[in-house]
């Protein structure tokens, strides 16, 4: 846990709370001793197939009303039917009771970094540069602990390695701008201190590279599906194709650094068509793959990529020699294709030509020259011919330009697709969303565990995982990798499960459940409601 300095005012009471309260967070987060780090495998399938192998994720997509009138219906007695009912609304009450003062504090906190209004409220509390620092880096302690319990993981460099070993719909190179000097008040360059100091003080394992500058969470997995004629795409394909086999040929490949690509995984290991068919294999179907027949090349096609289906980026700007930068920007997407994931990056670079491209350009130009030259030296060559090889080379480096400017609007495109439909929220409203989450997630993984010790009786921990996890599959037509620990853990201090010496979990019956976690101050309220004559 990370220092804390004494506040002047009234945040000393919130933080004081938040400090007490927090270890409530963390104490049963815990994961399994079979779950990988690494969310994203690449490998192949039938030789020439590329898929991606993809970890269960411990969210649990099931919604929380459907779930909750799905299991109840389960239940014989319709007398037992309403006493379950009753218990999850007491479950949730009380659930949401033990973290509204966590995440009431949070809330104080971010305001203090909040891009727009939190410089304002840190010169209003006078607090000395040391202090400021030591908040910032609680806020981040808390904010990512709150993340870890909505089941979002750091974005590894194995996993991005995977996602950008393809194209999708992005063809332009995109990175981060690493300049240090703020060309306009519209491309800053991205802080450094904050996130380096943070993971010195809180070692993660498998750290992106780029950690120090931003941070990439992630979670779940979608598939998004593109139909089109995708003609540019098809040009550069059967470009691409020749000149690979120009510079086979010629030996010149061995002069030009190859791409770093992932490797997948042995001959041995590649799956099978049985293995196939489980939903955690998710097939990436590529232009770049297409063999090439008339019929493809003059149909549309369909192209898949897998997604991440929730991504959150936080960092910070760079602040200027006279100022210094407090604003913490906490961006929300939803369903970002994982060769196009560039396109959450902040404070991205302009694109432009690569020097690959540029290589092609000059050596076609020169090329072109060279034979135009050639021929009109030559008094016997037809004028015809020398049109012929002039109109070539323009061509193709017409080519060159107008795929770029393609690939640019493309990427207009794409900017504009980012902003009015992947990005759920920013800032306050995406910590309401975190937050909202984890309280939906943990009344979903109470109310299994409970219901499975009701109907089932006694069983250990790790029955009682893998009874949970089948359920959800046989129910709901769902996989996760299910978190028995953090569910039990709130049924023990609910007080409504016990363990017995040999370490069998058994449940109070519905009516003793009830009457254990008591009438809680919400049912109070809407009975006080009805009684005024249901307003």
């Amino acid at each position: 846990m990370a220092s804390f300095q004494p506040l002047p005012f009234a945040f000393h009471g919130y933080f004081t709370n938040f400090i007490s309260s927090i270890h409530f967070i963390s104490s049963s987060n815990q994961t399994k001793p079979n779950q990988t780090n690494s969310m994203a495998t690449l490998t192949k399938y039938n030789h020439d197939r590329e898929v991606i192998r993809l970890e269960r994720e411990a969210v649990i997509p099931v919604l929380k009303p459907r779930l909750i009138m799905a299991l109840a219906n389960l239940i014989e007695q319709h007398a037992d039917r309403a006493d379950f009912l009753k218990l999850c609304k007491r479950i949730e009450y009380m659930i949401r009771a033990w973290y509204f003062l966590q995440f009431e504090d949070l809330m104080q906190l971010y305001a203090l970094f909040d891009p727009v209004y939190g410089a304002q409220k840190l010169e209003q509390q006078k607090l000395s540069s040391q202090e400021i620092d030591n908040l910032e880096q609680n806020f981040l302690s808390y904010m990512f602990k709150v993340l870890e319990k909505s089941n979002f993981k750091i974005a590894t460099n194995e996993e991005i390695a995977v996602a950008q070993s393809g194209q999708y719909l992005l063809n332009l190179p995109i990175s981060v701008d690493e300049s240090k000097a703020r060309l306009s008040s519209f491309n800053l360059a991205l802080d450094k201190n904050l996130l380096k100091r943070y993971f010195k003080e809180h070692p993660h394992e498998n750290l992106p590279d780029f950690a120090d500058k931003y941070i990439i969470f992630r979670r779940g997995i979608g598939i998004d599906r593109t139909t089109d004629y995708f003609i540019m795409e098809k040009v550069d394909m059967i470009i691409a194709r020749i000149w690979a086999w120009i510079m086979r040929v010629t030996k010149l490949e061995n002069f030009f650094p190859k791409k770093t690509s992932v490797a997948p995984r042995k001959k041995e290991d590649e799956i099978t068509d049985e293995e196939f068919q489980d939903e955690t294999y998710v097939e990436r179907i590529r232009i770049e793959k297409m063999d090439l027949s008339l019929q493809n090349l003059a149909s549309k096609i369909t192209i898949q990529e897998p997604t991440f289906d929730r991504i959150i980026v936080v960092y910070r700007l760079a602040g200027s020699k006279t100022k210094k930068e407090r604003g913490i920007y906490v961006k929300h997407l939803k369903q970002i294709p994982m060769a196009d994931m560039e396109i959450v990056l902040p404070e991205k670079k302009n694109p432009s030509l690569t020097p690959m491209d540029w290589v092609k350009f000059l050596m076609t130009a020169v090329f072109g020259l060279a034979a135009a030259t050639g021929s009109i030296e030559t008094l016997k060559t037809d004028f015809w011919v020398i049109i012929a090889v002039v109109s070539t080379v323009i061509g193709y480096l017409a080519k060159v330009y107008f795929t770029f400017q393609a690939n640019m609007d493309m990427y207009r495109n794409l900017i504009t697709q980012f902003m009015y439909d992947k990005q759920l929220d920013s800032g306050k409203g995406t910590l309401l969303h975190l937050c909202d989450d984890v309280i939906q997630q943990e009344v979903k993984e109470v109310i299994i565990s409970f219901f499975i010790l009701m109907e089932q009786g006694k069983a250990t921990l790790k029955e009682l995982d893998k009874k949970c996890e089948e359920l959800l599959k046989e129910e709901f037509g769902e996989r996760c990798n299910f978190d028995v620990d953090d569910a039990v853990s709130k049924l023990e201090k609910l007080g409504i499960i016990s363990k017995d010496q040999i370490g069998r979990y058994c449940c109070a019956g519905l009516k003793r459940a009830n009457e254990i976690i008591g009438t809680t101050t919400e049912e109070l309220i809407l009975k006080a409601r009805q009684e005024e004559g249901n307003p």
